[in-house]
């Protein structure tokens, strides 16, 4: 979550229905049901009032009813997607056929408002959620550095009033972080196992669930032994011994537990793109520039397909011990995008060694069954009308859920609102404009009482202060050098605290700060420097991009020139750049480095 994002999170709720098509009687005939369990080969389904009122109609279609051919189709329940972060684009899943969201970490305020439009019955424009609200970590731990003031807690005494807290907020389950940073992230504080146990047992003496955040095996075990409901996530590395990942499924079958192995952020971390979601022109025509961006982006800076080799094979697994295997994304991260990446999802789990169908269950009643969710997931009488209707046969092709003919959501179809997608994003293609460069590349414009540019919203401070921390920056023009260039020096202190702390020097290369720009047709950064001799970044930040991409430099005793090709930033579409930062940190300390004829060229 990047704060730009969290400083948007209420904007949502004044969704307009407009497009939705006003809910009557359906039938949707002679069509394959997938029913949350199994499949069907031909059935009638008729759903009136937000409900399905017959699975297995045999019928005189009632009067008025609107008729939908089922031949060559397969009707799914709405996807369930089981590990999300909701923050924003809440009517996003519900184009790309996923209904509800379970969130692993929101703002409050925004749980609270879609509980009440569910409620309300009023949510039919967009995705159902249901939410952990804020989640358990210690202090500056994992879920603190997204500029998101948050409760921690950091002692076992402290669970029983943080799980009363987080229920009085209307939290509909528990999340825990076990999470202690390391193997190419930085260093955090996790909270203990003891404090995770006493938030379990808070949780469950409450009558909710508690599932637990974990990047390793150790913790894997320790959470499940600790009475965890689940594992939101599975975690990277060379596939353990099979003693060991039998032991660690037997374990989870033994306490009951589900397990989400989350590979679409898991490849993104990886470095890896399993397989490329908008090279599917259906697809491709609801993504925005942002969302593209979004999607491209990837955490690892390398590809790493062999860390790839533990999920996977727990995965099998787990399957083979009849865990339960829920399909979720971790949407909100780098690599993923709300409703889109469930496909991919999908697709990966098949991978791992699930049947198409025991991916389907994994997207549907699976997680309806995990977390308690309801009369959803499923299609037979009574249940909910969130509905999905694809082309082909995803039982024997999971990759038929992306042929996605009409969804419906509280029986409304939404397909009038992925028409008006469609069209938006059609004109933001259309309107694309790639920025051009000065004659000579250079981006900075530095005087005195300026900090100038050629193009965008300028040069500005930029520190962790609004995540928390206490690091700050002073920027000084000083006299010209011999060549007439302007340098501007950077004094920057980086304060103890926060796990990834910074302070910089940034341009902004969109009309407002953090607007995304078009910076295709620039292929190197180059720029003069001097310094203290510590190591800096060089960091680039896409748009919707939850974390920015960099690039080391060495600010040596005398004026350097430095060049770095813009590929050098994994990850990054240089079609929707936000923001250009030269930074220090994230280690505590006085820093000082003088920056001048910065430029971005044509060529490399």
């Amino acid at each position: 979550m990047s704060a730009p994002v969290l400083r948007t999170i209420v904007a949502v709720a004044g969704l307009s229905l407009s497009t939705l098509a006003l809910a009557a009687a359906t039938l949707v005939q002679d069509v394959r049901v997938f029913d949350g369990k199994t499949v069907h080969e031909r059935r009638s389904v008729l759903f009136d009032g937000g409900v399905i009122v017959d699975a297995d109609f045999r019928g005189t279609p009632p009067a008025g009813s609107r008729i939908v051919s089922g031949a060559g189709r397969t009707l799914l329940p709405g996807l369930i997607d089981a590990h999300t972060h909701a923050f924003r684009q809440l009517d996003l899943p519900l184009l790309f056929g996923v209904t509800t969201q379970v969130d692993m970490f929101t703002a409050v305020p925004l749980m609270q408002e879609v509980k009440g439009s569910m409620a309300a019955g009023r949510n039919a424009g967009r995705a159902d959620m249901f939410s952990a609200g804020t989640l358990a970590t210690a202090p500056n731990g994992h879920g603190t550095q997204y500029g998101l003031p948050i409760p921690t807690l950091s002692r076992p005494d402290q669970a029983r009033d943080f799980v009363d807290a987080r229920i009085a907020e209307g939290s509909d389950f528990i999340k825990i972080v076990l999470e202690a940073g390391g193997q190419g992230t930085s260093k955090m504080n996790s909270l203990d196992l003891a404090t995770a146990k006493a938030l379990i047992e808070a949780a469950h003496l409450r009558g909710k669930l508690a599932v637990v955040h974990v990047s390793n095996e150790q913790d894997a075990r320790a959470a499940l032994e600790a009475g965890a409901d689940g594992l939101v996530h599975l975690f990277l590395g060379a596939a353990p011994d099979r003693q060991a990942i039998d032991g660690l499924a037997r374990l989870a079958r033994i306490r009951g537990a589900f397990v989400i192995p989350t590979f679409a952020v898991l490849e993104s971390m990886a470095g890896v793109r399993g397989d490329d979601l908008l090279a599917d022109a259906r697809l491709a025509a609801l993504v925005d520039r942002e969302g593209a961006a979004t999607l491209k982006a990837r955490y690892g800076a390398q590809a790493r397909p062999q860390a790839l080799a533990a999920p996977k094979a727990v995965t099998a697994a787990l399957r083979k011990a009849g865990v339960p295997i829920l399909a979720g994304t971790d949407a909100g991260n780098a690599g993923t995008l709300y409703g889109i990446s469930m496909h991919r999802e999908l697709a990966a789990l098949v991978e791992a060694g699930l049947s198409p169908a025991e991916a389907l269950a994994a997207a549907t009643s699976a997680p309806t069954a995990a977390f308690r969710l309801g009369r959803r997931g499923c299609i037979v009488k009574g249940c909910k009308a969130d509905l999905l209707l694809v082309d082909g046969n995803p039982a024997a092709d999971i990759r038929a859920t992306r042929h996605i003919v009409e969804v419906w959501k509280d029986g409304q179809s939404a397909n009038g609102l992925r028409d008006a997608r469609r069209q938006r994003v059609a004109q933001e293609g259309s309107g694309a404009i790639r920025q051009a460069l000065p004659p000579d590349g250079r981006i900075s414009d530095f005087s005195e009482g300026r900090l100038g540019s050629p193009f965008g919203s300028g040069w500005l401070p930029s520190t962790d202060q609004f995540a928390g921390g206490k690091s700050t920056v002073k920027l000084e023009v000083l006299p010209p050098l011999p060549d007439g260039q302007v340098p501007l020096a950077v004094r920057a202190t980086v304060a103890p605290g926060l796990p990834f702390a910074w302070s910089s020097v940034a341009f902004m290369p969109g009309a407002q700060p953090m607007q995304a720009a078009d910076l295709s047709a620039a292929k190197t950064l180059r720029f003069k420097v001097r310094g203290d001799g510590k190591t800096y970044q060089v960091m680039l930040m896409g748009a919707g991009n939850a974390r920015p991409s960099t690039v080391p430099f060495v600010a040596k005793g005398e004026w350097e020139e430095v060049s770095v090709p813009l590929s050098a930033f994994a990850g990054i579409d240089p079609a929707a750049v936000a923001m250009l930062a030269f930074s220090a940190g994230p280690q505590p300390g006085d820093y000082r480095f003088e920056l001048a004829d910065v430029r971005l060229l044509e060529q490399e």
